[in-house]
């Protein structure tokens, strides 16, 4: 099923009305590949997305709900939703290979060569008055011969021996006919994440507000994520993998787990009768939450909205570069402190990032020079955001030209994208 959450249209009736939301977040990775709950609210009357898939008010057959409730009108079911079609597409009958496509027209020639011959036979037969039968009976045995009888299993015994030599390789052939298709590949299609990349998130770096390396930040970052008793995402695993500080000096008091709404988490802990709290999460919302920001020396100093564009940029800039981060802010509390919540999440003191990436495969880069020398031409289709994308081809060597996202896909008609593909 398909749903909306805005609107709600009464029979006989032209008004439409609104549907509530709260808290909604659910999870599409089945649909989209995207690996973080994305929320869903009601939008204004007259809004229009670039797809489905990115549309804040709509939901998806198939998806799963993370946390929140909200109530929606069914607008589209069965085969119509996203997933129906999709449905559909992995039951399809794949098209012939080009290998198939070339041994059905070899086999039609070769039938109609067959067919040609026996009636010319016939036709010779009768013009010089020899027995029907006769005539027939060495029209068919002409045909019979004429039939390469051995010609498929002669054709399987060749890719067979082919798929073998593949395997020497590491090469498993699912189906024998793409054998061919590999041979006469001229243009590669190919998946970003876990195909050029190694889908291992890493922590890079922490650096401090003014992007210089912190073993203060680092120290506050894993600390967060090693108190923190909710489930922990792959940033955090790539937090705790690194250089393991010695948590025994340390005494967790109390946390406010991680919400989807809020795209953060704050854990209260104590040490030397000194207790902090740190708050860890979205590095825009970290940043906006905060009233002071630590400087190099240590010191704090209040964090105007001139000195606020300073870790934004800083942000943008990582971002372009292709690295995920994290944002990180402390407070201290007092030694009475036994207790945190939701409205504790404010004033705090900016004191940094944690910079992450996930990193290309080794192998990446020399297999895309290795089929540029031979001439293939690669196209990588990737559901990541453009500029993460371009940054991987810049490490990899590779020049990814043009690039069509998906709201430009959306309004290309067939023979206008077939103009585009070329160069894109």
């Amino acid at each position: 099923m398909i749903a909306r959450t805005p609107k709600c249209r009464r029979a006989g009736s032209r008004r439409w009305h609104s549907i509530g939301c709260t808290r909604f977040f659910f999870n599409q990775a089945m649909l989209t590949g995207e690996a973080f709950p994305v929320e869903k609210q009601p939008s204004e009357q007259g809004e229009t997305a670039d797809g489905i898939n990115v549309a804040v008010d709509t939901v998806l057959a198939g998806t799963c709900v993370i946390s929140g409730s909200a109530t929606f009108l069914p607008c589209l079911t069965g085969r119509r939703t996203t997933l129906g079609k999709l449905a559909d597409t992995l039951i399809a009958k794949p098209p012939h290979t080009s290998f198939e496509s070339g041994l059905r027209n070899f086999s039609m020639m070769i039938l109609r060569l067959t067919a040609v011959l026996v009636l010319l036979v016939m036709a010779k037969s009768m013009v010089f008055h020899r027995p029907r039968i006769e005539s027939l009976v060495f029209a068919l045995a002409l045909a019979v011969g004429l039939t390469p009888e051995l010609l498929p299993m002669i054709m399987t015994i060749t890719l067979v021996r082919g798929a073998v030599r593949l395997s020497r390789s590491h090469v498993i052939v699912e189906r024998l006919p793409a054998i061919h298709n590999l041979g006469a590949m001229d243009v590669l299609c190919t998946d970003k994440t876990g195909t050029l990349t190694q889908v291992r998130i890493e922590l890079t770096k922490s650096i401090d507000a003014s992007s210089n390396p912190s073993d203060r930040v680092f120290q506050l970052v894993w600390l967060n994520s090693h108190f923190e008793s909710g489930l922990k995402s792959p940033l955090d695993d790539a937090i705790l993998a690194n250089t393991a500080i010695d948590p025994t000096h340390w005494t967790k008091i109390d946390e406010v787990p991680f919400g989807f709404e809020r795209q953060r988490v704050s854990v209260l802990i104590e040490r030397d009768m000194v207790r902090t709290l740190i708050v860890k999460g979205a590095p825009e919302d970290i940043i906006r939450i905060s009233t002071h920001i630590e400087r190099g020396d240590g010191t704090a100093g209040e964090l105007t909205d001139e000195l606020r564009a300073g870790p934004i940029a800083r942000f943008n800039d990582f971002s372009v570069q292709g690295f995920r981060l994290l944002g990180f802010g402390s407070r201290q509390e007092p030694e009475n402190q036994a207790t945190v919540a939701l409205g504790d999440e404010a004033q705090f003191t900016f004191v940094g990032f944690a910079i992450f990436l996930d990193p290309p495969k080794p192998s990446a880069g020399p297999a895309l020079s290795a089929l540029s020398a031979v001439g293939v031409t690669v196209k990588i289709l990737t559901g990541d955001n453009e500029q993460v994308s371009r940054s991987l081809c810049a490490k990899l060597g590779f020049d990814p030209g043009q690039v069509i996202n998906g709201a430009k896909l959306t309004v290309l008609s067939p023979e206008a994208l077939l103009g585009k593909l070329p160069e894109t």
